[in-house]
């Protein structure tokens, strides 16, 4: 009998859903304390996940979820260009 492999899952930080780590999106607070977004998923740093969704980005802001994770204030136009990236990877406007 084959062995099964082990899909890695991590939590959504805006709507707190478990899912598969390949469907989700890593925002990665580098070394030097700069935040983005990590499409790769390889990155060095503290990773935190979103859905590839734009609300999820909101809840995430609203709630200061990404600040807790990664223990720092992030200013509000990298929110700003997360979600510019994000609408633009969905395409939509």
């Amino acid at each position: 009998m084959p062995k099964v492999k082990k899909i890695p899952q991590r939590q959504c930080v805006g709507c707190r859903e478990m899912k598969d780590k390949k469907s989700l999106l890593r925002v990665v607070k580098a070394p030097d304390g700069t935040v983005s977004l990590d499409f790769g998923g390889k990155k060095p740093g503290r990773g935190a996940y979103v859905c590839h969704d734009v609300a999820c980005l909101q809840k995430a802001r609203k709630s200061r979820a990404l600040e807790r994770a990664f223990e720092t204030a992030i200013p509000p136009e990298v929110y700003d260009a997360m979600e510019a990236e994000l609408r633009g990877a969905d395409g939509s406007t």
